[in-house]
């Protein structure tokens, strides 16, 4: 179990951040008159072992020692046939309630990342699974087995949750008294398929940076990879620090505070051309050929596929595609044409496994709109697009989504069009209010990292929403240094509002402390 402020970026972490049943509304009973037995971790670990509950066969029920963020816990290892595997964590102290954890990429392992800090030690337990299959994130080899496909699009979720409550149910005596949902990039995706297809399963879903348009999202992969691998369009570092550069200096002051984050990334209108080589032609690193700005064109503008059915907004320009976890990572790689970057791989393995069907497949020579039927079966397994949320809300759940603003995995463009198609779905604003909050996060990259303060607990907020009815409001959100200092804190603010600095010119001290932002209407 990995607490996500004290995670380091590692190339794994990019992988998982590419990414039932229950009395009531998840939960199983009321707060006030359910009692939660006390019972140890160990004697959870006793009870449990090589038991088979709920359809899940425990492998393995262990003692996790305590580290300096997260308590001593018990580890349940299950497997449902034929391979979805699952990992319960539980706490002492148990506080009645459990939380599923998402997953990401293409899943095939537990990932065992936590978004929200002090989640076990809140009291918490936790269910993660690897999503029907045993694999790699970046393999969907799996998909030629319709059921493991099946599970991978919406199955696997409600299958490892209602094996978790029955699970807590034989440790405890009890269901959970409330059930949520946390997940970024496919676990987004994962947690608002949840909310359209079973309602009742959850609470309350937080959905960070979800990749509900799957298919759209793929199709853009394949787009961008093939940009880059064009004559002439792959970018070094230094062309790479050269548009960021340009984009931080051009809007980094519209927030208030020259902080090295585009916090109001709606007044940021740089022109890439400005960037333009003499004559187009590639003359260093200080400039950008015709070529390279036909990428970024790519990258900023919309695209469809399947003859218009599915479409992607394309990215905004953060001012931060030079940090590690961004274009390095996702999209020019370190070879600069995108061949190891990580939307090249993902579309690649798609490609050859849910739409060619052929491992030796060339994706960047196949054409998205050549075989609509294949797209649409795509869709009909992944994609999670429906806005009309009328069933999950009156269960009472409610539902928060959050995006960082330099995801270079997905845009957040995309999340920006589904909140903007809750309200027209759920009659508008105020319908949309009593049970949805979207956040940006500036200057996050995809799920974690990148110069913004990218740790927030949004499993409290969630909680305290559903239970006593408290408002969000405008979390705040840190960012910690390598051995778990604070460098600064932000307030989320509800979209479409930003953080725009409104404390004491020129302190640089004041500029670290949320208390002196101000969440304002663009």
């Amino acid at each position: 179990m990995v607490e996500i402020e004290k995670s380091p970026h590692l190339p794994a972490a990019a992988f998982a951040i590419f990414v039932a049943t229950g009395l009531t509304a998840c939960g199983g009973g009321s707060e006030s008159t359910s009692i939660t037995p006390i019972v140890s971790a160990q004697q959870a670990c006793d009870s449990l072992g090589g038991k088979s509950v709920g359809g899940a066969t425990v492998t393995a029920a262990t003692i996790v020692g305590a580290t300096a963020t997260v308590p001593a816990y018990c580890k349940i290892s299950a497997t449902i046939s034929p391979s979805l595997n699952l990992e319960l964590d539980l706490p002492n102290n148990w506080n009645g309630k459990l939380v599923y954890e998402g997953g990401g990429g293409y899943d095939g392992s537990i990932q065992g990342v936590v978004y929200s800090p002090g989640v076990l030690g809140g009291g918490y337990a936790v269910v993660q699974s690897n999503g029907g299959h045993i694999g790699a994130p970046l393999d969907a080899s799996f998909a030629s087995d319709p059921h493991l496909a099946s599970l991978f699009g919406s199955g696997s979720v409600p299958t490892a949750a209602a094996a978790a409550k029955e699970m807590l149910k034989f440790a405890y005596g009890n269901v959970p008294q409330r059930s949520y949902y946390e997940g970024c990039s496919n676990g987004g995706r994962e947690g608002l398929m949840a909310a359209q297809r079973n309602p009742d399963l959850f609470d309350g879903v937080i959905a960070r940076a979800p990749a509900y348009n799957w298919t759209g999202t793929m199709g853009m992969f394949n787009r961008m990879a093939k940009a880059l691998g064009g004559a002439g369009a792959a970018f070094t570092h230094g062309k790479v620090a050269t548009l960021a550069t340009a984009v931080r200096s051009a809007c980094d002051g519209n927030d208030g505070a020259v902080d090295g984050v585009v916090s109001n990334p709606s007044a940021c209108h740089f022109d890439p051309n400005a960037l333009r080589c003499p004559n187009g032609a590639d003359s260093g690193d200080s400039c950008l050929s015709d070529p390279q700005l036909a990428v970024v064109t790519s990258w900023t503008t919309s695209a469809s596929f399947g003859n218009g059915a599915y479409v992607s907004p394309g990215w905004a320009l953060s001012g931060n595609e030079d940090d590690p976890g961004s274009w390095a990572t996702w999209l020019t790689g370190s070879t600069g044409n995108g061949s190891n970057g990580l939307q090249n791989l993902l579309q690649d393995t798609t490609v050859k496994n849910y739409l060619v069907r052929d491992p030796n497949a060339n994706s960047l020579a196949y054409d998205w709109n050549s075989n609509p039927e294949a797209i649409l079966a795509l869709g009909a397994l992944n994609d999670a697009t429906d806005t009309n949320l009328t069933p999950f809300k009156n269960t009472g759940a409610k539902l928060i989504l959050w995006h960082g603003t330099s995801d270079s995995a997905l845009t957040y463009r995309a999340t920006t069009a589904y909140y903007e198609g809750l309200k027209t779905a759920m009659g508008g604003q105020t319908a949309t209010d009593s049970f949805v909050r979207y956040y940006l996060a500036p200057g996050v990259n995809h799920c974690i990292g990148g110069a913004g303060a990218d740790t927030v607990d949004l499993v409290s907020a969630l909680d305290n929403w559903v239970t006593q009815g408290i408002d969000p409001g405008q979390p705040i959100a840190a960012k910690l240094n390598t051995d778990g200092s604070l460098l600064f804190t932000r307030p989320l603010c509800k979209y479409p509002q930003y953080p725009r600095y409104t404390g004491p010119a020129n302190d640089a001290n004041a500029a670290k402390d949320a208390s002196n932002y101000t969440c304002t209407t663009p």
